[in-house]
């Protein structure tokens, strides 16, 4: 028996070796590739960016099937938060020229007039542009409020690389009035519905929360290097809103739903997406900010990967505990719904980042939320702290190290030896489909080998945050937890621009009438707010609406409004604003 055991133990072993050699071969050859083909897709001197302004970044070369000859604010962002986390951790210092140009364009961006409007009524929300910096006036999902968000962490991780040189004149009066232009907005709008990075789903998007809240807290943190202190207090509230905001996507069947709207299941690479974009390692596994190490990040990646498993046929025959081709969402039926080189390579680049902390804090803890996704590893584990010293921690880093490189095996395996990477991979044979040379594959390409080797990018202010709102993870299906109803509230109020809605009540769930602490709705169907909360079930409860706006308060008129819980289920409570 201890044979045969140490058998398949050694089998294990040699697989594992297998592909990381694998694994460590593509990126040896991809890394260079992807590189050069990402900057070769920025104007004006890149070989495939067709006559693009300075700066800018064409999101594919493709004009046809699909029509991707435009620069995207979101995708413009994140290739050059890429471009900036490489040359200020010293990985490729080659590129400021590049950078420079990057932020000219944008000054130029900005103040484009466009269908969402100029740059101080919503024109900062326009998703998209010609390549010339003019703007796109066809028809088209607007606003995409996560272009401001991605654009100004980009030019913050920037600008605190640039004060650690001494260019303190540069980052005031260049750099500094593009952030201010962005974090403006982002404070201002937040709460407004969006359409998602998808650009199908107009609601809130998880995707868009988690990147604003990022932005205002190192916006904040800037804002004080500089002096800046006159916006410091608005940002500051308004990422504390956004924090708890951030806490309603959770659904207590164990994973986050991408949007607010939509009509469909919520599983979204949204998610996974918005989890690596706000890692910071300083936090170490929190779960008020998705962190990818955290319980409630990995059982929402596991459900998502899971999501994949039947409905693509590249994928029949696996393993639970082998990795999978994954797109955007199930229900995707976009050029026929395919897996997406950038979602595969999201999976691995959590893994990664998660190894990167336990690593760091020398232990890992399994809860009970993420206990189904660390025993896909070892079936034996129960829920505790492991510290390094473990063989448990041993045999479960091992092997998340294994199932990571898994993602990065089959976007390796569908990579042709030219290392051109579309949009998408065929769920059938995983041929290259949809828009060729994908400047954002090659960006997530870069960011996964970094994440593989080590590369922990700059904090943003994560560490040691606090909120009222809390992850509810008790229950299922959105029922809440045991004794709980799942309650929403919708109320009808016209409000004035900067005000927003909140409520409270007479149980610990609606904050025992604080007005401080009170729980924040959502716009995202303006004129209705609205907050989904679980409450006692069998419960008679008083609550009210409270507007605020900047430092004033006002309740509604008594007298308060009542219900009564059911026993179970979930309920709706309809209310105009008195």
């Amino acid at each position: 028996m201890l044979l045969s055991t140490l058998c398949v133990i050694l089998a294990a072993a040699r697989q594992a070796w297998t592909q990381s050699s694998t694994v460590d071969a593509y990126i040896a050859s991809q890394s260079p590739l992807a590189k050069a083909d990402l900057l070769a897709n920025i104007g004006p001197s890149g070989s495939k960016s067709m006559g693009a302004k300075s700066g800018i970044v064409v999101a594919s070369p493709s004009n046809v099937n699909p029509d991707y000859l435009y620069t995207w604010t979101r995708d413009s962002a994140v290739v050059f938060q890429v471009i900036v986390d490489q040359f200020s951790l010293g990985i490729d210092t080659s590129t400021r020229g590049e950078i420079d140009n990057y932020v000219a364009s944008q000054v130029i961006i900005q103040q484009v007039s466009n269908p969402s409007g100029t740059i101080t009524t919503g024109g900062l929300g326009e998703p998209k542009f010609n390549i010339d910096e003019t703007a796109f006036t066809a028809a088209w999902g607007r606003p995409q409020r996560d272009g401001p968000a991605l654009r100004s962490t980009a030019l913050i991780t920037w600008a605190n690389f640039l004060l650690t040189e001494g260019n303190t004149s540069y980052v005031t009066n260049t750099l500094w009035p593009l952030i201010q232009n962005d974090l403006n907005y982002v404070a201002q709008n937040w709460n407004q519905s969006t359409f998602d990075l998808w650009e199908e789903v107009d609601s809130s998007s998880f995707f868009t929360t988690a990147l604003q809240h990022r932005s205002l807290r190192q916006g904040v943190q800037l804002a004080n290097a500089l002096d800046q202190t006159s916006v410091v207090s608005s940002w500051t509230t308004q990422a504390g809103n956004l924090l708890c905001f951030l806490q309603s996507y959770w659904n207590t069947a164990g994973y986050i739903t991408a949007n607010t709207g939509g009509g469909r299941s919520g599983k979204d690479a949204n998610t996974v997406l918005a989890s690596i974009h706000t890692f910071d390692a300083a936090a170490g596994c929190d779960a008020l900010t998705f962190q990818p190490c955290s319980d409630v990040a990995l059982s929402n990646l596991l459900t998502y990967v899971n999501s994949f498993r039947s409905i693509y046929p590249i994928n029949s025959g696996l393993a639970n505990n082998v990795a999978a081709a994954t797109g955007r969402y199930p229900e995707d039926s976009y050029m026929g719904g395919n897996p997406w080189y950038l979602t595969t390579l999201a999976v691995s680049e959590q893994l990664y980042d998660s190894l990167i902390v336990w690593n760091q804090q020398k232990s890992l803890n399994v809860t009970s939320l993420s206990l189904p996704f660390f025993q896909l590893f070892d079936s034996s584990v129960t829920v505790g702290t492991y510290a390094s010293t473990s063989a448990t921690f041993t045999t479960l880093t091992s092997a998340i190290k294994t199932f990571a490189d898994g993602f990065v095996e089959i976007v390796a395996e569908f990579t042709p030896s030219s290392g051109s990477l579309s949009e998408q991979y065929s769920k059938s044979d995983g041929s290259q489909l949809s828009a060729a040379d994908l400047t954002w594959s090659y960006a997530a390409t870069l960011t996964s080998f970094d994440a593989r080797a080590g590369v922990v990018p700059a904090s943003w202010g994560a560490s040691g945050l606090t909120s009222s709102c809390s992850i509810s993870t008790g229950g299922g299906g959105g029922g809440g937890s045991s004794g709980t109803v799942s309650v929403t509230f919708n109320v009808d109020a016209t409000t004035v621009f900067g005000e927003n809605i909140y409520i409270c009540g007479s149980v610990d769930a609606l904050q025992n009438w604080d007005p401080d602490t009170a729980l924040i709705l959502s716009a995202a169907n303006y004129p209705i707010w609205s907050i989904t909360v679980d409450l006692p079930a069998n419960t008679e409860v008083q609550y009210k609406y409270i507007r605020k706006f900047g430092s004033s308060l006002t309740w509604e008129s008594d007298p308060n409004d009542v219900i009564n819980t059911p026993s179970g289920g979930s309920f709706i409570e309809n209310d105009t604003w008195r």
